[in-house]
Order: structure tokens, then sequence, then C-alpha cells
């Protein structure tokens, strides 16, 4: 027979069992309808935005924030202004053609856009050479061809220098800097500012009720984070493009 040690041995075993059961079977069920309903996959990727809110006006000093004016040659020497965008939703850029690191995934997102929003007529992209010295409309339109540019709403832009940097710093608020010691040349950001019909920069909360301002463009929705934790946003940047959209 079992000595009075063994028996409360047995039973601590078994009172141990019957908990990781317990616990087992709840964590199982919430982690199943967790995927079941998305939420595992949204929480990894979108953690910290608000996915209900509208996408509201960027306010600065009590005004919102509109565009300023601007006008510039495209990939096909035609002269393209703000005003040219007006009716449509559209994401601007500052990239060139010769950027050996984010340059080449935030055209990949922004192509992802183009084709998720190619029945659309009210749907362009703005994007803004920060070497117009180089990127001339012939190279522009080498560079549309190499990644299947084929809106006609999307306008790859050069022009004079210190115009470009204007619009990008005090324009967008958007950093770009000539700079030899970084990669290619130039320095600049990876964020993409969504603009509404009427020309007026809009974006979506986080979950502290600040505007995000801009949209992280140097991941893809295929990478969903990077080295760095950062989550990509281009899934939500086509949430809030539709809402405009539909406005």
């Amino acid at each position: 027979m079992p000595t009075g040690s063994n028996s409360k041995k047995k039973y601590t075993y078994i009172w141990v069992s019957a908990i990781i059961l317990i616990f087992g079977t709840f964590a199982v069920y919430e982690i199943t309808k967790r995927v079941k309903g998305g939420t595992v996959v949204e929480n990894d990727r979108m953690s910290g935005i608000s996915r209900n809110k509208e996408v509201g006006f960027v306010v600065n000093q009590g005004e919102k924030r509109k565009v300023p004016d601007f006008e510039f040659y495209n990939q096909d020497s035609v002269l393209i202004s703000n005003k040219d965008y007006l009716g449509k939703v559209y994401v601007v850029e500052f990239f060139f053609t010769t950027c050996p690191t984010i340059c080449p995934i935030m055209t990949k997102n922004l192509v992802e856009l183009q084709e998720t929003f190619k029945d659309s007529e009210d749907f362009g992209v703005a994007s803004f050479t920060i070497n117009p010295r180089y990127d001339t409309p012939t190279v522009l339109t080498v560079y549309a061809k190499k990644y299947g540019i084929t809106d006609k709403d999307w306008h790859l832009m050069t022009g004079d220098k210190d115009k470009i940097y204007e619009l990008a710093q005090q324009g967008f608020y958007i950093f770009a800097n000539e700079d030899q010691e970084a990669p290619g040349g130039f320095e600049h950001s990876g964020m993409f500012a969504l603009v509404d019909k009427n020309g007026y920069i809009r974006s979506r909360e986080d979950e502290f009720g600040n505007p995000l301002i801009y949209y992280r463009g140097t991941i893809t929705e295929e990478q969903g984070v990077n080295s760095d934790g950062e989550t990509q946003q281009i899934s939500i940047l086509k949430e809030d493009i539709k809402k405009l959209l539909a406005e």
C-alpha cells in the first residue's frame, strides 16, 4: 500500500495536472477566438493605432494644414501643380531614383496602392525628387517604367531644388537633406503624407488621440514589422484612402 507521503505526492500531481489542463484549455480557447476574429494579426501589426477613428485633419496653430502651392514638371515634361490634384485623394512622398535604401520599398508600397485603387479616377500620387539635378523627366520616365508606374495621376516631379526642399521641409514638414555621407548622397524621411480632395493633409489618430500625421512607407504589408520593431502602416493607409474617397 502507498505510504502517507506517496499519497500526498500523488494527490499533488493530480491537482497540478488539473490546473494545467484548465488554464491550458482556456489559453487555447482565447488564442483560437483571437485568430478567428483576426485580432492577433491586427494587434501585432497595428498596436498603438486607433482602427475605428475617422480620418481627421492635421491642425497647426488652430488651422487645418493645407498643401501649399507647388508647380513642377513631371516625367512627361508636363507642368503639374497642386491644382491638378484638386478633387483627388493622393499620397505624397519625397524620393530620388538612385536611392539605394528605402526608396525602392517606398515605391513598391505606392505601386501596391496604385493597384488597390486602379479603378478609382479620384486617386493619385505625388512623388517629388530631392535630386532634381540628376532626376530629369527622362530619368523619371525610365524609373516609372522600371517599377510599373502606370496611373495617369501619379506624377514624378522635378524642378528647382530649393523649391522642392522648401516644399518638403516647410510645406509638409518632411525631412530631406543633401548629405554626402548618407547612402546615395541624400538623407530623407520614408514617410507618406495623405491629402484629401480639397487639398488638406489628413491622418487618423493614435491610441492617445494624437494625429499620426504621416504613414510609414518603408515597410511592406508582407514584411509586417522591421528589425527595429516598427510595424507597417500601408494597411491603415489603404483604409484611410478609402474613407476619404467616399467623402
